[in-house]
């Protein structure tokens, strides 16, 4: 071989390795960028199931006071349906008090 063939030749070689190293780093950058999505999808994950457990709980106390509610209203109700009838029976009695 001659010289400018043996130099051609390294130069060739020096420019696929160049080529190569920055197929390298472009790998690397590429890696590390799907890392930090990895982190952050799963720093995200971590905060969904943070505020899952948050609504779930808040939603059970909800359910647990609605209810309270509901049998406060029903035993309001039964309240009042006694006065009706009670103030009912008297009313009666009165107009039939001033029949008389």
């Amino acid at each position: 071989m001659d010289a400018t063939t043996e130099h051609s030749s390294i130069d060739m070689a020096v420019k696929r390795l160049a080529l190569a190293l920055d197929a390298l780093d472009a790998a690397v950058e590429r890696r590390r960028e799907s890392d930090r999505d990895e982190d952050t999808l799963a720093q995200q994950l971590h905060t969904l199931g943070a505020d899952r457990s948050k609504l779930a709980a808040a939603l059970d106390g909800e359910t647990s006071r609605s209810r309270r509610l509901e049998a406060t209203n029903r035993d309001i109700a039964g309240r009042l349906d006694q006065a009706i009838t009670s103030i009912q029976s008297v009313l009666t009695a009165h107009g039939a008090a001033e029949e008389a």
